[in-house]
């Protein structure tokens, strides 16, 4: 009975050894849950391969929704472009040598100017130089030999402010002004304005754009701003 004892104690030592092992093995195999969408939202997408490739594609879904409302509002186009003239504009018109075409001229409600000799010339949607060309071209028609013509603009068409300002109305533009300058010009915001964005609307070449601003934003001539009221 002792020897029969004494081999049995090593044999089930073994068996306790590979059930062990067998635990070990199945513990380190525990699935774990991939990352939520909105953990990415917040941390940043995962740089490791497997866990980008585990993520859902939930574009289509609410997350989309959320995701397209963080993005930024389109901007007004850029002021860097060829100012383009439009009626409110006032020009001073030189044609070299010639003291009775030589003038400031206020461009109509049609868009043109009117000038000696050659009468209307359209002017709307066209830079300075290109008017200059446009008169040039009319004066050599029959008047002027080589006439030599420059434009510049005297005083720009006015913008508008309207909505939660001291003076909303219509004010003189002064080259490089922003929507903050422009409130400032108006008075202030009123008590009840919402003060960190306005609603700009641009027009240029007969077409306009609209956009939610803040008060940084550059504005140009004929702009409208709209300033908002708040709700709490």
């Amino acid at each position: 009975m002792r020897v029969a004892r004494t081999f049995r104690l090593p044999i089930i030592a073994a068996f306790a050894a590979l059930a062990l092992s067998g635990c070990v093995q199945t513990a380190s195999g525990v699935a774990s849950a991939p990352p939520s969408d909105l953990d990415f939202m917040a941390y940043g997408k995962p740089h490791d391969a497997a866990t980008a490739a585990a993520a859902p594609d939930d574009s289509r879904g609410a997350i989309g929704a959320v995701r397209s409302s963080y993005a930024a509002a389109p901007l007004p186009p850029s002021r860097t472009t060829p100012y383009r003239l439009d009626a409110g504009d006032k020009l001073r018109v030189v044609v070299y040598g010639q003291e009775g075409l030589t003038n400031t001229y206020a461009i109509d409600a049609t868009g043109s100017i009117t000038m000696p000799l050659i009468g209307a010339v359209g002017a709307r949607g066209r830079t300075p130089a290109g008017l200059a060309a446009e008169i040039t071209s009319k004066l050599r028609n029959g008047y002027i030999r080589e006439p030599s013509v420059a434009v510049e603009v005297e005083t720009y068409r006015p913008f508008f402010i309207l909505g939660e300002v001291a003076a909303p109305g219509q004010y003189p533009y002064v080259p490089n002004m922003s929507v903050e300058s422009a409130v400032a010009i108006a008075g202030g915001f009123s008590p009840r304005a919402k003060r960190d964005a306005v609603t700009l609307t641009h027009t240029d070449n007969s077409t306009s754009s609209r956009a939610v601003v803040p008060l940084g934003t550059p504005i140009g001539p004929g702009d409208t701003i709209l300033v908002g009221e708040r709700w709490f």
